[in-house]
């Protein structure tokens, strides 16, 4: 067990940021780190925090601390390569090739100390599929990881084949895997929305639409699909009011989740509903937003979406 793990102010601050709560996460986790700078699991949470306030070089550096601290963690070496892999997104070309090595080693490390763990593997994956050869990456790669991954989550197995598919413009194919997903996923409303998002990068707006309503229909509880639905919505311009619902009807839920942060949401919602000319209303949310992490600072335009969507 990672230290911290039975600390009642650790298991009150991932409560906290599973909701977006990212101030009051932070204070707990900073007190719990002023105490013991060695709790690993603090460290690596607090480094999730960081990662959804976007604030990179302090989310690197506390998941540089826990896996330092807790070097057979599979998960610290999962959050840290995606560390990595932000602060490579946003960094100069020159800088952003070493941090991209960076990223695959921590993502092999993660899958070597757990060979089932579906998600280091469909980060691995979507790495090799999207990487060049010379930073790790590669076709070949993706699809030896897609292969373990199928022994473990089906389901995601045939997302990170759809992503395959599509990096060598098989597109029939691509298709065939997303729609297979929605019959074999444990929570099909997140693989219809997978669809969509194919649908949308494909240009094939109605069909998109058609399988993000499909996917909001099995989501009865209102979950993560619901942002992810709205989020394929605000990118290819359709259907503002219906992502306005989605967002909604996600903040009003029991269903928060950090994979889409609360304030990450909020920032979404409001630029849609400054778009709609509901400006008092995008002011209340980007007040809302503010009282849960103050130090995230909000994009503007489709950035909003793009945050918010996974």
């Amino acid at each position: 067990m990672a230290a911290g793990a039975a600390n009642p102010a650790v298991n009150q601050a991932r409560q906290d940021m599973d909701h977006g709560r990212a101030d009051s996460a932070l204070q707990l986790l900073n007190e719990t780190l002023a105490h013991n700078p060695n709790d690993a699991e603090a460290r690596n949470l607090r480094c999730r925090v960081y990662y959804q306030e976007e604030k990179w070089d302090q989310a690197v550096s506390d998941c540089e601390a826990a896996v330092e601290l807790a070097q057979g963690d599979s998960n610290f070496h999962l959050w840290l390569g995606r560390a990595y892999g932000q602060k490579a997104e946003h960094a100069s070309l020159v800088a952003g090739y070493p941090l991209a090595r960076r990223v695959h080693a921590e993502f092999e490390q993660a899958v070597e100390l757990d060979p089932r763990n579906a998600e280091a593997l469909s980060d691995l994956g979507e790495f090799d599929v999207m990487a060049p050869l010379v930073v790790g990456g590669g076709v070949a790669k993706a699809e030896a990881v897609a292969q373990q991954l199928a022994a473990v989550n089906a389901a995601a197995a045939l997302t990170l084949e759809v992503r395959i598919a599509e990096s060598k413009r098989d597109y029939a194919t691509a298709e065939a895997r997303a729609k297979d997903a929605t019959a074999k996923s444990s929570y099909p409303a997140n693989a219809w929305m997978d669809l969509a998002a194919f649908y949308r990068r494909r240009g094939r707006v109605d069909e998109m639409v058609a399988a993000a309503q499909a996917g909001a229909a099995l989501d009865p509880h209102h979950g993560i699909a619901l942002v992810d639905g709205a989020s394929n919505l605000t990118l290819a311009g359709r259907e503002p009011q219906t992502a306005i619902q989605w967002l909604q009807q996600y903040l009003n839920s029991n269903m928060q989740s950090e994979l889409a942060p609360t304030f990450v949401v909020r920032a979404q919602l409001a630029e849609l509903l400054r778009k709609q000319g509901d400006a008092a209303g995008a002011q209340q949310q980007i007040a809302a937003a503010h009282a849960l992490a103050s130090g995230y600072r909000i994009p503007s335009g489709n950035a909003a979406a793009r945050a918010a969507g996974r």
